[in-house]
C-alpha cells in the first residue's frame, strides 16, 4: 500500500489545483452541492422537534429562527477563513493559526470527540428502526453491519464517500420538500382528496396564543433544538477535496441561509400550521409521522422510518468521514499520531479513518454494555461541543480577519458582515445559550453544559502542557506550512 506524507506546497496553489497534501480531489461539484444542503438536515430535525413543540408550541418557530440565525453568521465567520484558506481541518486549523496551537488542539480533538460518539449513537438508532423491519436479526448485530458497511465506503475513496452522501441527502431532501409542498396545499385547503379539518393557519394562535407557554419557553426550545444543527460545518473540510475549494466554500456559505430557511423553518411551520401544537400525537408518534397521519396518507410511520433511517446513515457517513479528516488534519500539524496524516494511494487517511472506527465501536459496545453510566457519559460531555465549536470559530475570525488582510488580501472572497459588531453579537448570543443552559435542570441542559466543560478543560490543559514542554512533532515552519495548505 502507498502512503503519502503532507506535501508542502505554497498556500496559494489550493483554489486552482486538486489537494496536494495527500489527500485527492475526488469529490465533484454535485456532491459538495448535496453535502451542504444535506449538513443542515440531521435526524435530530425528524426525531427532536416533537419536544421542542411541545415546550414552546408554535413559538417553536422563534427558537429555530434564533438557532438558524446564529449558524448563519457562524457560517459566514467559517466560509470567510475557510475559502482563504482551505484546509482538511477547517475551524481546527484556522484556531490554531489565529488563537495558538493550544486552541486548534483542542477544538480539534473535542470535535473529533464529538463525531465519534454520534457514530454509537447514529449506528443504534438504525439498527433499532432495521430491527423493526427484520427482527430476525438483533439490534446489535445490526449496529454492527451498518457501521462495517459505512467503514468499507470511507476507506475506498473520498468519491465513494461522496457518492453515498449525495443519495442519503438526496432522499433526504426530497422527503423534506414534498412534505412541505403537500403540507403546504394542506394547510391552505387546496390539496385534492384531503379534508383535514385541524389544518390551518389558525393553529398558530387558536390554543393558547402564539406563545401558550410564555416567551421564556423560546429559550428553552433553543436548548432543544440548537444540536440538531450540527453538520453545518462539514462543507468546508470536505471542500477540501475538491478542485476548486474556495468556489465550492463560497457557493455553500452563501446558500446557508435558505437551506434553513426552507428545511428548518418550512417544515416546522408546515407541521405547527397542520395539527394543533398541544395535539398528543405530536409527542406520541413524531412531528413529522403525526403531520403525515393527519393528511390521511397510508403507512406515513414506515415512510418517516424510512427517512430517518436515511438520515442517520447519512449522519453516520458524514460523521465518519468528518472524524477521520479532523484527525487528519490533527496528525499533519504534530497534534496526532503521525501515522493519522499518511494516506493510501486513493488519498484516504487509513490510519486516521480507522482510529475513528474504533472508538466509535467501542462506544457502541457501551451503549449495550453500559448505557445508563458510560455510555451517558460520553454523549452529556460531548453534548455542548457544537456550541464550543461555534464560539472558536468566531474568535478565530476576529483574529484571522487581519491576518488575511495583511498577507493574503487577494483571498478575502467571503466576508463577515458588519465585522466586527456582529460576530461579537454571536459570541455573546452563544455565551448566553451556555449560560442559560446552566440553569436547565428539566432537560439535562446544566449536566450536559457541566460535564462538557470538564472534559473540554482537561483537553486545554493537556494542550497547553503538550506546548509549553514542546512535545509535538514537527518543526515550527512544518507545522504552520500544514495549517495553510
Amino acid at each position: 500500500m502507498n502512503t503519502t506524507n503532507d506535501a508542502q506546497v505554497p498556500s496559494g496553489t489550493r483554489e486552482q489545483t486538486p489537494p496536494s497534501d495527500g489527500l485527492q480531489a475526488g469529490l465533484k461539484n454535485r456532491h459538495l452541492s448535496m453535502i451542504a444542503i444535506g449538513g443542515v438536515i440531521g435526524a435530530g430535525l425528524f426525531v427532536g422537534s416533537s419536544s421542542g413543540i411541545a415546550t414552546a408550541g408554535p413559538g417553536i418557530l422563534l427558537s429555530y429562527a434564533l438557532v438558524g440565525a446564529m449558524v448563519v453568521l457562524v457560517m459566514r465567520m467559517l466560509g470567510e477563513m475557510s475559502a482563504a484558506n482551505p484546509t482538511s481541518g477547517s475551524f481546527s486549523a484556522h484556531a490554531d493559526r489565529a488563537l495558538g496551537r493550544w486552541a486548534g488542539f483542542s477544538i480539534g480533538w473535542l470535535y473529533w470527540f464529538f463525531w465519534v460518539v454520534v457514530l454509537a449513537v447514529e449506528a443504534t438508532a438504525g439498527a433499532v428502526i432495521l430491527e423493526g423491519w427484520i427482527p430476525a436479526v438483533p439490534q446489535w448485530a445490526w449496529a454492527l453491519i451498518v457501521m462495517v458497511v459505512l467503514t468499507a465506503t470511507n476507506l475506498v475513496s473520498v468519491g465513494s464517500y461522496g457518492e453515498f452522501e449525495f443519495w442519503f441527502a438526496g432522499i433526504k431532501v426530497v422527503a423534506i420538500a414534498v412534505f412541505i409542498v403537500v403540507g403546504g396545499l394542506a394547510v391552505f385547503g387546496v390539496l385534492p382528496g384531503v379534508d383535514n379539518q385541524t389544518a390551518g393557519l389558525g393553529n398558530l394562535t387558536d390554543h393558547g396564543g402564539f406563545l401558550p407557554n410564555g416567551a421564556g419557553a423560546i429559550l428553552t426550545g433553543v436548548l432543544l433544538v440548537v444540536f440538531s444543527f450540527m453538520g453545518s460545518e462539514i462543507v468546508t473540510l470536505a471542500a477540501g477535496e475538491t478542485a476548486n475549494p474556495q468556489r465550492a466554500i463560497t457557493k455553500a456559505t452563501n446558500s446557508v441561509i435558505w437551506r434553513i430557511a426552507v428545511f428548518y423553518l418550512g417544515s416546522i411551520f408546515v407541521v405547527v400550521s397542520l395539527l394543533p401544537w398541544n395535539d398528543p400525537s405530536l409527542t406520541e408518534k413524531g412531528s413529522y409521522v403525526a403531520a403525515l397521519d393527519s393528511l390521511g396518507i397510508a403507512h406515513a410511520g414506515q415512510i418517516m422510518n424510512f427517512i430517518v433511517l436515511t438520515s442517520v446513515l447519512s449522519c453516520l457517513n458524514s460523521g465518519l468521514y468528518t472524524a477521520s479528516r479532523m484527525a487528519f488534519s490533527l496528525g499533519g500539524r504534530g497534534d496526532a499520531p503521525k501515522s493519522f496524516a499518511r494516506t493510501t494511494s486513493r488519498g484516504v487517511p487509513l490510519a486516521a479513518t480507522l482510529a475513528s472506527v474504533v472508538f466509535g465501536f467501542v462506544a457502541v459496545f457501551f451503549n449495550y454494555a453500559f448505557p445508563d453510566t458510560v455510555f451517558l457519559f460520553l454523549v452529556n460531555s460531548s453534548g455542548a461541543v457544537a456550541l464550543f465549536v461555534w464560539l472558536v470559530i468566531c474568535f478565530s475570525q476576529l483574529r484571522m480577519r487581519k491576518i488575511i488582510q495583511r498577507e493574503t488580501p487577494e483571498k478575502l472572497v467571503v466576508r463577515m458582515w458588519l465585522y466586527p459588531y456582529l460576530t461579537w453579537a454571536t459570541i455573546a448570543l452563544i455565551v448566553f445559550v451556555l449560560g442559560y443552559m446552566l440553569t436547565d435542570t428539566e432537560h439535562s441542559g446544566q449536566e450536559t453544559v457541566l460535564l462538557s466543560l470538564l472534559v473540554a478543560a482537561v483537553v486545554v490543559v493537556i494542550a497547553v502542557i503538550r506546548q509549553r514542554i514542546g512535545s509535538g512533532t514537527g518543526s515550527e515552519l512544518e507545522r504552520n506550512t500544514a495549517i495553510r495548505q
